[in-house]
């Protein structure tokens, strides 16, 4: 089907405006387009809108994200609205305005687009028009720096009446192009596509030069003595030793995900004498604090301080932070409000450090952490001119636990099993390692693919989705210092590790006689020696997150069973199936359980057999190599060949949150090899 001239000139628009962060931030903001159509019905011509859905974002729009409803049913509902105590109630009437289908689910903002009579209108999120909302004078800051064309709109929360007041002021302003809602955004509007682009282009880029040119020099006061950036390698190494703490933090109520930033704006903002002030104002633009609460929660030491001086205060910020939230809410919660979904913060920012922020998920955490660096230009801009003003106390509350919000998240979809959860697989690049990172990830899992080949570890993560996914780190086992920079790496991206897999491993299948001692030591410092320092890096982290944790060792049938030509490998495996054991009863008590899986007979997909092994193994038993694989299932009771898949299958079945009371176990992959049953 076609799409309709003026969608497609609303589509075009909004992935331009959408493509630039200074236009408006990521799911920010709608647009909208009016024209005629045929009625499918009727065959005569019908007045539609066209508007971005709820929960879009602009810079990505497709024609599925657009709402489309029947512009005469939608102004029709000025007749019957009921007033602005009743008006949440018009946003089910929008349903009977639909044209069709309707597309996506109309936003709160419809009515403002709608009301608004204009062909074309933009409502957006500049950080710099919000500078100008969110001063203290910023009606007289507005019309100094726009003269008549741009009019000023008092607070009020998205919804009808807005839309009522804003197509009022556009009525008694012929002249005007658009409009600053108070400690909100921008609209703007035009007759065409291109005329309402260049109007909210004109609006954005006017302010920012009003205030570049108006503003003061240093709007966030003096560098604090002490609190300036640690140099980048330290202050990464400062915030990666944090991180698992601050996720601790961040996660009480329920466990989160999260993102760091050391970019130029937090480091310079948590420097600066006059931080902890505005940082305790919170954010303004409701898009802004519904993802990063009304404030931050700001450690209040420098970044040379002692770290277990660093954690232990923020332990008592992060009691302070809940009872203060915890206070928040008792003071504006009225008896239908929503339960308050947790106490915790989303941000944390740390002096000379940087930012740590959380989510759901990746996305999430990184999204919040952007919206509180459009905070902090918000603030910049405000302070620069003015002084920073955001909406009163009661408002944020208004918005945060707004009925229409609560029925928005019971409507986003169960969470899958691992989501929250943070994985890193050691020899993830190739073979049973990738398997379990494809599995682990498709349930909801962040993943650490950890690797010797770099090249291999990197497409698998980009595989399984890029860095809001997975990320891809260089590791030999073998060495305590690139173990704990893959932890490390892991506490940036992600905020910690909940789940490790011991994969990494080689086979050397010899004789006894012919095994030197280099073999057996190489087998064992990859196998045995790596298995514990992963894991002893691993606890390290579960414990600081005080999340509990899985650590699943692939071990194999061999720990078990005694064959011919093969000392060294089956050695190493039977140490990591006791390292099981020992570590399931010494780390029980932080909630992290140990379990292992015994494959057998994975010749498919494995870079062990590829490498070598495959061929050993088929001289043994006399066979061909590209038939060991139907050699292992039929020497098996279930007569099945044992894939990848079915390895990543059974460590999924560990961690995957049916198993909650489950430590010390070893699972057999094997298709049934009798000898190896464990008794």
């Amino acid at each position: 089907m076609t799409t309709h001239p003026e969608a497609a000139a609303l589509l075009g628009r909004s992935r331009r405006l959408g493509a630039d962060p200074r236009n408006t931030n990521y799911a920010g903001g709608n647009a909208s387009a009016k024209g005629a159509d045929i009625d499918p019905v009727t065959g005569r011509d019908v007045e539609l809108m066209w508007v971005k859905g709820s929960g879009g974002d602009l810079g990505t729009l497709t024609e599925a994200g657009l709402a489309v409803l029947r512009l005469d049913r939608l102004r029709g509902l000025v007749d019957v609205y009921p007033g602005v105590e009743r008006e949440d109630e018009m946003v089910a009437a929008f349903d009977y305005c639909l044209h069709g289908k309707g597309g996506a689910a109309p936003s709160i903002d419809t009515a403002m687009h709608g009301l608004v009579d204009a062909a074309h209108v933009d409502h957006l999120h500049p950080d710099s028009g919000i500078a100008l909302a969110c001063a203290a004078d910023g009606e007289k800051l507005t019309a100094e720096c726009f003269g008549d064309a741009v009019a000023w709109v008092p607070w009020r929360r998205p919804g009808f009446q807005l839309g009522l007041d804003v197509a009022a002021i556009k009525e008694a302003n012929p002249q005007a192009i658009g409009v600053v809602l108070g400690g909100h955004g921008i609209t703007a509007w035009g007759e065409s596509a291109e005329e309402c682009e260049r109007n909210s282009l004109h609006i954005i880029r006017t302010a920012e030069a009003f205030l570049a040119e108006k503003g003061k020099a240093e709007p966030f006061g003096p560098v604090v003595a002490g609190y300036e950036a640690l140099p980048e390698d330290e202050r990464r190494r400062r915030a990666a030793a944090l991180a698992p703490h601050v996720r601790a933090i961040a996660s009480r109520d329920r466990p989160q995900v999260g993102h760091f930033t050391d970019s130029d704006a937090v480091l310079d903002f948590v420097a600066r004498a006059e931080h902890p002030r505005l940082a305790a104002l919170g954010t303004s633009c409701p898009d802004h604090f519904l993802r990063t609460k009304v404030r931050p929660l700001v450690l209040d030491l420098p970044p040379t301080a002692a770290l277990e001086d660093a954690v232990a205060r923020l332990a008592e910020l992060h009691a302070e932070y809940r009872e203060e939230y915890a206070a928040y809410y008792t003071r504006h919660a009225e008896p239908g409000s929503p339960a308050m979904r947790g106490a915790d913060p989303a941000i944390v920012l740390v002096p000379g450090v940087g930012m740590f922020s959380f989510g759901k998920d990746k996305q999430t955490a990184r999204v919040a952490g952007e919206f509180y660096v459009n905070a902090i230009n918000v603030m910049r801009g405000a302070e620069s001119v003015s002084s920073y003003a955001p909406i009163e106390e009661s408002e944020k509350f208004r918005i945060e636990y707004w009925a229409l919000e609560e029925a928005k998240l019971q409507r986003m979809p169960k969470p899958k099993p691992l989501a929250t959860r943070v994985a890193l697989v050691t020899g993830g690049g190739s073979g049973i390692g990738k398997a379990i990172a494809h599995r682990l990830s498709a349930e909801g899992a962040c993943v650490v693919v950890a690797d010797l080949n770099a090249e291999n570890a990197a497409a698998v993560a980009e595989e399984l989705g890029g860095a809001d996914k997975a990320v891809a780190v260089t590791v030999d086992v073998t060495s305590e210092e690139q173990i704990a920079r893959a932890f490390e790496t892991a506490a940036l991206a992600f905020g910690g590790v909940d789940l490790v897999v011991n994969n990494a491993g080689i086979s050397i299948s010899k004789p006894l006689l012919e095994t030197s001692a280099r073999d057996w030591d190489l087998q064992h410092d990859i196998m045995a020696r790596g298995s514990f320092l992963v894991s002893r890096e691993a606890a390290r982290v579960m414990i600081a997150q005080k999340l509990g944790g899985d650590i699943v060792y692939i071990a194999s049938k061999n720990a078990v069973f005694a064959g011919p030509n093969n000392i060294a490998y089956s050695a190493t495996k039977a140490d990591q199936a006791h390292q099981v054991r020992l570590l399931a009863a010494e780390l029980g008590e932080h909630g992290i359980r140990v379990n292992g899986v015994n494959p057998d007979g994975v010749v498919r997909g494995s870079g062990i057999f590829a490498g070598g092994w495959g061929a050993q193994r088929a001289a043994v038993y006399g066979v061909e190599e590209d038939k060991l694989g139907e050699f292992y299932a039929q020497r098996t009771i279930l007569k099945r060949e044992v894939l990848p898949e079915h390895v990543a299958n059974a460590v999924f079945a560990l961690t995957g949150g049916e198993l909650t009371h489950t430590t010390g176990l070893h699972v057999p992959v094997d298709a049934g090899v009798a000898a190896a049953f464990l008794r």
